[in-house]
């Protein structure tokens, strides 16, 4: 069976018409399979919805319990029958519960990775490799130029700037879902045991990771702390609340912001970091092209990210590729805005 009869872009996103769903659907739909929780991905308003049981918690906590007519939880693993295709949820590593999304038709398999790295995570169960037919693979960071390093190293960049500067509040800007509870994490294993701070809108899904066994330390709201009692701390907010009037509250701060783009200074100077953490929830170029590499497909499907490189680099190793063009989705960190920030709250 041709892959496209199985999967082929459609306005509302990527669909399967012979399972007669839509994976991570930008529009409402009859059926959805949603891949992770990231609002780009995952929106309310569909008829039913299969997900992973984190990632239906994730929306039910963003959009109130009627965010979908129903819901229907699926485990990593099992195998669930939709019109004519086999659906089976993998593990992307992305986020909690974070999944890829591998259809099968025939003797034809299809993964649609969603969000993924390959990067060791505390918070989420690592990325699994799924052999098959197609990949659909992600390309936020499709260039060369992007290679993160290890998110250890960039903790201890924080750290050794909190100890240089004990007189200053460190405020590290982090989106809310995934990356804030991996960089507390991360501090964890570092060693660092003191309190750290949290912006309001962090709150709910970072006390949800908690109720998941997710260790996390002692957590405390930063709203209502004397400015002088958050010297030498470190705070966690939403990446646009870091250049607003909220960080007023604090001594003399020093802004960080954690995120695979401040591998790009230029980046990091245009919004004012002064500390850049490379600290990356998506697949890296290593990553991305070692990937496609091991799971033996024949042909690949790029989408929402810097597609043309990542294309190029197949053709170059005898693969068949070619971008997909779906629009509506970005990097969660670049589209938060304070509003989204305050619904959270």
């Amino acid at each position: 069976m041709r892959p496209q009869d199985i999967l082929l872009p459609a306005a509302a996103g990527l669909c399967c018409k012979p399972g007669g769903f839509h994976i991570d659907p930008v529009r409402p739909v009859e059926r959805a399979v949603i891949t992770h929780g990231h609002s780009d991905h995952a929106r309310a308003g569909h008829g039913a919805v299969l997900a992973t049981q984190e990632t239906l918690d994730m929306m039910r906590l963003r959009y109130g319990e009627n965010f979908a007519g129903s819901t229907q939880v699926i485990s990593y693993g099992e195998e669930i029958r939709l019109g004519d295709v086999k659906v089976t949820f993998h593990p992307a590593g992305h986020v909690l519960g974070s999944a890829q999304i591998a259809v099968t038709c025939k003797d034809t398999c299809i993964v649609a990775s969603g969000d993924y790295k390959d990067a060791p995570d505390p918070t989420c169960t690592p990325f699994e490799l799924v052999p098959c037919d197609v990949f659909i693979t992600e390309a936020t960071f499709g260039l060369p130029v992007f290679r993160h390093g290890d998110a250890s190293d960039e903790v201890k960049k924080l750290l050794a700037s909190v100890a240089l500067f004990p007189e200053r509040a460190h405020l590290v800007g982090a989106y809310s879902l995934g990356k804030a509870q991996r960089v507390i994490a991360l501090l964890r294993q570092a060693g660092y045991d003191a309190p750290i701070y949290l912006h309001g809108a962090m709150e709910k899904i970072t006390e949800y990771y908690q109720s998941r066994g997710i260790e996390l330390g002692e957590l405390r709201p930063a709203a209502g702390m004397k400015k002088a009692a958050l010297a030498g701390t470190i705070t966690l907010a939403p990446p646009s609340a870091t250049s607003d009037i909220w960080t007023r509250r604090f001594p003399d701060p020093v802004t960080a912001f954690a995120s695979g783009w401040m591998r790009v200074r230029a980046r990091a100077r245009q919004r004012g970091i002064e500390l850049p953490l490379v600290i990356s929830d998506h697949a890296d170029w290593d990553g991305l092209t070692a990937t496609i590499a091991a799971t033996g497909a024949g042909e690949i499907w790029v989408t929402h990210g810097q597609e043309d490189a990542l294309v190029h680099w197949c053709r170059s190793k005898g693969l068949k590729a070619q971008p997909l063009d779906l629009v509506g989705y970005g990097d969660e960190e670049e589209s938060e805005t304070p509003d989204a920030d305050e619904a959270e709250a």
